[in-house]
Order: structure tokens, then sequence, then C-alpha cells
């Protein structure tokens, strides 16, 4: 006979005996009782391996495959995204669950499953064969309000669904057969020999579904009302103790009434068990379920720093402290309930957010704002913003393309950089020793002829139509630099090499493509991110330190142990002379007169910063910084794939887009702005180091030689250097 058959037999029998005696006959159900009996004996006394040969054949393999003695593995638990201050940001998670000993959760609330699920849990053993038959005929004749089987029977369940790794072990877990329940009350016997009654009750407490995806009592005391499980009081204990029946049946999001109910008849039992008085049970009874709602959103999505969470999960994925492959870093972090404290600062996460969504809207379909910002000398990633929120609505303008970060960690193939990568050819051109006074003619338009440059794989290049877009004539590195002169830069990477250029700014973390070692490589023809662009120029704000980006300081798993502490991965790039000669430079375009000061971007701290705009007009930069925070700001035109196009013609916030408007100071300048003039306050505005020399007088340069003017500005395509700010 099997368990739902005894069942029903059962309810037959007491339904006839109560229609013809009244009460239920001991003489009219002893036959059934023995039946019982012997299903529950079976599971004492037959041996493991007899259990599993008399099963196999009715079984699936997968049922098969279940244990046949229960193992304590860790249930899953809530990861926490944590800021820079200890700020939540976000839950990652399969279950929501947060594992708490029982001595912090309240006895009321331990009184209250109890009376309700098991009520002479700590009177029997594994199984409690006076409450099974009881509720057999209880609920064949009056209707029960406990369940059969006891804490310890359902914990098992409850662990054998946890642990089962497919989806047909988490069927064969739950199904309805007498197999399943021998082999369940087996395994609840062998578990009541090796733990102690509390720590079944701590562990069923931990494992319980609560509804409305709260696994555990923490989970669902802070969901349900907003409190600790320790601050329960008995009505919100009662509901509690009522959902694990049926969680769906009771939500009381969903259905108030009948989980007003439920709760109702918990506080009746713990009554007449005398828990609770009968005065107390009415008057609790008649209040409402009160509720306090706290969400626990899992992921990124809608959280203060989508993009931020997004990048620092993208990049736990790689790291191998979590495990030796995806998947297993995958469930470490959706399983393991680890605390990872990251480098993300909450104000300038606000900053960023604020300055970018200000600039450019969700709905501006053709463009795309995008911000990162780095800490100088350690690589801290304080932030990441952008203009498209988080989520699937193309109507809402959403997308999970992150425009932040290179490719690996964001899907965004990156956008051309324009002219902030001439910083790379005044670092090259230092490091090759020539000096900040080297001047050359810089004319408003000049063809750099076939083989000037070499790659470096010692290849040559094809001639190069350059023009200017903003002042030509005598310029020195300062001027040249400051005012954005192409023909200048033309010259100067010459002089100082393309490989040695390349090579600049590979060490500082650009990832250069060999088709990118051409001419035009010093006006920023190569794809990258804010990110890679704020790493970048955070080299000369430390002194010449390049420290790859770090978005975790640490991970600690769920019992407070340290899994990995991050600490700053630095190499020096550059001397400290050669980051202060740069920096004086650059802060000219901060100060009175420079292209960004003149677009408001001046701080109340030191700073410096480049402007770039590429070619063809597809993206617009600014990169600046202070001692201890660099930012990378972008504007780009993208189509509805993400890639690059111009932005020409599109529309930004309300405006329309000329091409006389596309500027690296007049669009990402102000942008870049808002973001660090809200936080400058809160920087300590350390100055620069004094560089080895100053701004040199104008000099009356030699005639330059590279190259004839006569075809300059008819370039087309890749190589026209079409100008900057």
């Amino acid at each position: 006979m099997s368990w739902d058959e005894l069942r029903a037999s059962l309810r037959q029998t007491a339904q006839r005996e109560k229609h013809h005696n009244g009460p239920l006959s001991i003489l009219g159900t002893m036959a059934l009782l023995s039946a019982v009996a012997g299903v529950l004996l079976a599971a004492v006394f037959i041996p493991g391996t007899a259990l599993f040969a008399s099963t196999a054949n009715n079984l699936s393999n997968d049922i098969v495959d279940l244990p046949l003695t229960l193992e304590d593995q860790p249930s899953a638990q809530t990861t926490r995204l944590l800021a820079s201050n200890g700020d939540l940001i976000a839950y990652f998670y399969e279950e929501n669950r947060q594992d708490i000993p029982l001595a912090k959760i309240s006895p009321t609330m331990q009184d209250a499953i109890l009376s309700i699920e098991d009520a002479r849990f700590y009177e029997h053993g594994a199984l409690d064969l006076k409450g099974t038959l009881r509720a057999l005929v209880n609920n064949a004749s009056e209707g029960a309000t406990q369940g059969g089987s006891s804490i310890t029977q359902q914990l098992v369940k409850l662990t054998l669904v946890s642990q089962a790794t497919t989806k047909a072990q988490r069927l064969a877990a739950i199904k309805k057969s007498t197999a399943r329940k021998i082999r369940e009350l087996k395994l609840a016997i062998e578990y009541e020999e090796t733990h102690t009654k509390k720590e079944i009750l701590e562990r069923y407490l931990n494992l319980a579904y609560f509804g409305d995806s709260a696994y555990g009592i923490s989970a669902a005391s802070y969901h349900y009302f907003s409190v600790s499980p320790a601050k329960l009081n008995v009505r919100q204990a009662a509901t509690l103790a009522g959902l694990v029946k049926n969680p769906v049946e009771f939500d009381p999001r969903v259905y108030p009434e009948k989980a007003l109910a439920r709760r109702n008849t918990v506080l009746a039992v713990m009554a007449k068990l005398g828990k609770i008085t009968e005065a107390q049970a009415k008057r609790f009874q008649a209040a409402p379920l009160g509720l306090k709602i706290t969400k626990f959103p899992n992921g990124c999505v809608s959280t203060v720093a989508e993009f931020s969470c997004d990048y620092v999960r993208r990049y736990l994925l790689t790291q191998g402290a979590l495990g030796s492959t995806v998947e297993e870093r995958q469930r470490a972090l959706e399983r393991g309930g680890l605390t990872i404290k990251s480098n993300i600062s909450v104000r300038m996460q606000k900053a960023a957010n604020k300055a970018v969504t200000d600039t450019v809207k969700a709905k501006d379909s053709g463009a795309i704002g995008a911000m990162a910002m780095v800490e100088p000398g350690t690589g801290k990633v304080r932030s990441l913003a952008q203009s498209r929120p988080m989520g699937r609505s193309k109507k809402k303008g959403q997308s999970f393309i992150n425009f932040t970060v290179p490719p690996r960690f964001g899907d965004s193939g990156g956008f051309p950089a324009g002219s902030t990568f001439k910083m790379f050819t005044v670092a090259a051109a230092l490091k090759q020793g020539i000096d900040v006074g080297q001047s050359f003619n810089s004319p408003p338009r000049m063809t750099v002829p076939a083989g000037t440059y070499f790659a470096c794989n010692g290849g040559g290049t094809s001639p190069w139509p350059v023009k200017n877009s903003t002042s030509s004539g005598n310029k020195n590195m300062y001027t040249g630099t400051r005012e954005s002169v192409n023909t200048y830069f033309a010259q100067l990477e010459k002089k100082a090499g393309l490989c040695n250029t390349v090579r600049a700014a590979e060490a500082m973390g650009i990832k250069v493509p060999d088709q990118d070692q051409v001419g035009p490589f010093t006006l920023g023809v190569t794809s990258v991110s804010p990110l890679d662009m704020a790493a970048a120029y955070a080299v000369p704000a430390s002194g010449g330190l390049y420290c790859k980006p770090r978005p975790i300081d640490s991970i600690v798993d769920s019992n407070g142990k340290s899994i990995m502490k991050y600490r700053p991965a630095c190499e020096r790039v550059l001397t400290e002379e050669q980051a202060a000669q740069i920096n004086d430079i650059l802060r000219g375009v901060q100060e009175p007169g420079g292209f960004g000061f003149s677009n408001g971007t001046g701080l109340s701290v030191p700073s410096a910063a480049k402007t770039g705009t590429t070619q063809d007009n597809k993206a617009v930069w600014y990169a600046g910084y202070t001692p201890e925070l660099a930012t990378a700001a972008m504007i780009a035109g993208v189509k509805k794939t993400g890639a690059p196009k111009s932005l020409v013609g599109v529309t930004v916030n309300g405006s329309f887009i000329s091409f006389a408007a596309v500027g690296g100071s007049s669009l990402a300048g102000p942008m870049w702005a808002k973001a660090m003039q809200a936080v400058d306050d809160f920087l300590p505005g350390t100055n620069f180091d004094p560089p080895p020399e100053r701004q040199p007088a104008p000099q009356k340069a030699k005639k330059s030689s590279g190259g004839d003017d006569d075809d300059a500005g008819r370039g087309r395509g890749r190589g026209n250097g079409n100008g900057d700010d």
C-alpha cells in the first residue's frame, strides 16, 4: 500500500466510522494503524543497502542518486556587495538567505513554528508516531492544523531539495511515493542520532521557505516586517510560522486574507498549548497583519551604482579565488553568502550619475554619455556611470551594455579617444629625452609622406593628410598640447617614434591593435573605454605609476573568514619628473585661457586635463584629474547595436548637435565638470609636484620637414585628423 493509498483508505474509514458511530472508534481504525506502523517501522529497521535495493526498481536514476545519509552541506546564502564606506549596493543570490544561530531567533518565533508544525518536537525522536497517526486521523475527519511530519522529517526533505544538483533530482526529492517517505524517515532517524534538537530547529528555521523569495527566518523577518528575527513579536512570529505550510497560498502580499486567517490559526494553537493566553490570542487575532516590506532586489538593476556593480560582478567571475571555473565562481557568488567590499564611493557615484544623466538623456537614442573615476596610485575604481539605465526596455532607453568598461567586462567595443591620446605622445617624447621647448612650425594643414612613421613590427605607414581645427604656427610642447595642434603632434610623434608612442600608451593600460599603429595614432584612432582612459590619466596624476583598475577591496566568506584582500597592482611607467612635466603641461587646459576652463571646467583644487574629438566626430572626450582622482568623460554617437556613429545630427538632451558643436571641451567638458565640481570640496587639494622645466618662451622654429601641405585637409577616412578643441 502506498503512502497516498494509506491516507485515502484511512480517510474513508474515518468518515464511515463517524457516520455510523460518531467520533472515530479505536477498533474501527486498528487495522489501518497497524499498516501505518508497518510502513514507519520499515524506515527504522531496513538497512540503507536493502532500502536501496528494494526501491531501485521503482525509482528513476535521479531518485536513486539521492543520498542515503544526510550531510550538513552549507545552504545557499545571499552575497552582499558593499560600497567603500560599508553601505549596501546590491545582493546576489539563488536563494535569499542569511543563516543565523538559534540564539538570535526570538523564543516567540520558536514557539510559533513548533506550535503549528511539531508541538511535541522536544518530546519525541525523529519520528512522532503519535503525532503522525493523529494527523492522519484528523486530516481524514476533522481537518488538521498541524501536519504529520516532524520538524526533523521536514528538514530532511528541505535539505534534499536544497542539495539536489539537477532539476530531476529536485523533482525526485518532492515526489509523492512510499519509497521517498521511507527514505526520508530513515534519514531523519539517523540525523537525530548525531544532532541536538536545538541544532535541528536552527537548521530548519534557516532552511525553510517563507515565500516571496525569502528563504530562512532572517530573510523572512526583514522582508515582511523589516525587523531582525530576534525582535519578532507574537503577531509577526505567528504570521511567519503560518507561511511554511504553503508559502504561495498564504503569501501575505498576494493573499492577505488567507495569510490573516492562517496567522489566527497559529495564534489559536499557541493559546491552546499555553504559549500565550486566550486573551492575548483574541487581541492579536483582531489586529492587522502589520506588514512592513523590505525588498531584497537580486543583482545590479535599479541600484545606485548599476554599472559599477555589474563591473564588479563580471570582474569577480574572472577571479580564481572564487573557483577554478566560471561556473564555480558564479556558484560562489550566488550561493556563498560572501561579503564583497568594493572600492565604489557612493558620493562619487552619485555625482557621476547626476552629471551623466543631466547631460545625456536615456532616450537620446543616438548618443551615450559615460564616465569613469579612478584613484591615482591605487587603481581603485571609484565610480562608473552612463546615461542609459540598466534594463531591457528600449522605450525607456535601457540597456545591459556597459559602455564604461573594456569589452570583456561590458560588451561594448569602445570608442576612439581622439586627442586625449596626445598625452601618450608627450610621454613618449619625454621618455626619449625630447625637451619641452621642442618647437615645430605647425601649419594649418600638411601631408606627412609615406614611410615617415614605422610601426613596432618595422612596417612603414601610408601618406597622412592632417589639418588643424584650433590654432597653427610655431608651437612647443606646452602650446602644442594645450591648444591641441594636430600638425604639431604629427611632427612630435615622428621625432619620438611611432612605436615608442604606442609603447607609452600600452604601458598605461591601452590595448593597441596592430592596425592602429599608423600616423594618426597620436590623434586617438584606437577604441577605448572611459575606464581605460581614467586609469591611463591616473598615471601622471600619481607621479608615474600605472595601477590596474581595481574595483574590489576585499572578499569575506559567510563565516567572516577572509578569502581575498586586494592590493594595488602598480608599475612605474614614468619617472616622477616626467609625470610632473606632463601635469604642468596639462594643467594649462584647466586654467584661464585653457579650452576646458573657458567652458567652465575649473575646480577649486589643482587639476589638469586634455580634450579629445575623434575621427568622423564619433565621440568627444574630456580626461582630467587631480592628484587624488582621475576622471574620463565621454559622449559618443551610437547605433542601436551600440556601435559608434557620428554625433553630427544627433539630438542630445533636446539640443541638435551640428558639426560645429562637436567638441570635447564644449560637450564632454561640462559633463566632467558637473561630476568633479560636486566632489572637489571633499578632495584634499594637494598640489602637483613642480616640473623640471616651466613653459619655455616662444622660439622661432626651423622649417618643418613633416611634408608638403598642398593636399592638407583633402584627406578622407581614418587619417584625416579632423581636429580637436
